[in-house]
């Protein structure tokens, strides 16, 4: 099985432990970890969070696509920057898929020094559809304590994020993630129709299958300075179906062609449109860039 293991404590020692997807890493995981990190520290063992390297459902449900809110990479970061002691990365396979969770608990957990794993009150693993109850009684066969989380009074899902972005509510989706949804990718090179009139844009292309907010103009943020951003297909310039990831940052001029870029996406602006000429759309852009700079001043002590 394909197990990899980082963090500031890579080796596999005893440790309070807890398992689950962690797509987009928002704040009901984080409610999660930190009771794991302070069970942890009560019991003088290291915090660990078991993980997969791709989503079960790529498994579970192979014809639909699967649209991430993190990356691999995206995903990493996130969890170590919690502050558990390590992450045991998985590849969910096929055979992981039919273990039971009696199996998974004998095999995995207690093979990676498990002695206390913590359940989210939505957590379940194991093919035979078991539950809390369950696993509290295979802990106790094979030496790992079982408890159950602490409620958390505000409900947060990834799926509520997946839907907020896919709806254009990025507002809604940052404050379920506690952190603003971004993009990262590499800027490749695009039309040149933006730099025609005057609003020259960083084309990005991003991980095939992370999740892509509704069409539109956003407001946005880069390690650059602040921008405006537009997804979509571009229908003023006849694009056809392929959508685009481009960024106007506000007061830059540079060359960015083949570099890494992250874009932070701060509030919807409208939808996208289709213009009747290109001093039209110039036009609407000249209303975007004020939309975004009042916003950016009423918001700078935020963002």
């Amino acid at each position: 099985m394909d197990v990899r293991v980082i963090g500031k404590q890579p080796v596999i020692r005893p440790c309070v432990a807890t398992i689950g997807s962690f797509d987009g890493v928002h704040q009901g995981h984080l409610h999660v970890i930190g009771q794991v990190i302070s069970q942890a520290q009560k019991q003088g063992l290291d915090a660990m969070i078991v993980t997969f390297s791709n989503h079960p459902r790529q498994v579970l449900r192979p014809q639909f696509a699967t649209q991430l809110l993190t990356t691999q990479e995206e995903k990493e970061k996130l969890l170590l920057e919690t502050g558990v002691d390590r992450v045991t990365m998985m590849e969910f396979t096929t055979k992981l898929s039919q273990m039971t969770a009696r199996e998974f608990m004998h095999n995995i957990l207690k093979e990676l020094q498990v002695k206390t794993l913590l359940i989210g009150y939505d957590n379940r693993f194991g093919h035979d559809g078991k539950g809390y109850a369950d696993y509290v009684e295979y802990g106790k066969e094979c030496g790992i304590e079982v408890v159950e989380c602490e409620e958390w009074g505000e409900a947060h899902s990834s799926t509520m994020v997946r839907e907020a972005l896919l709806a254009g509510q990025v507002e809604k989706a940052n404050s379920i993630l506690g952190y603003n949804y971004s993009l990262l990718g590499t800027v490749t090179s695009g039309f040149q129709n933006g730099r025609k009139i005057g609003y020259p844009t960083a084309n990005l292309q991003v991980d095939a299958q992370k999740l892509i907010p509704q069409n539109g103009a956003y407001i946005a943020k880069t390690s650059l300075g602040y921008g405006m951003l537009n997804i979509g297909t571009r229908p003023t310039l006849h694009n056809g179906v392929q959508r685009s990831i481009e960024v106007h940052i506000f007061d830059f001029d540079g060359d960015l062609y083949g570099k890494s870029l992250k874009i932070e996406l701060l509030q919807r602006l409208r939808g996208e449109q289709k213009f009747a000429s290109m001093e039209a759309l110039r036009h609407q852009l000249e209303e975007d860039e004020q939309a975004c700079r009042r916003y950016i001043l009423e918001h700078k002590d935020i963002h």
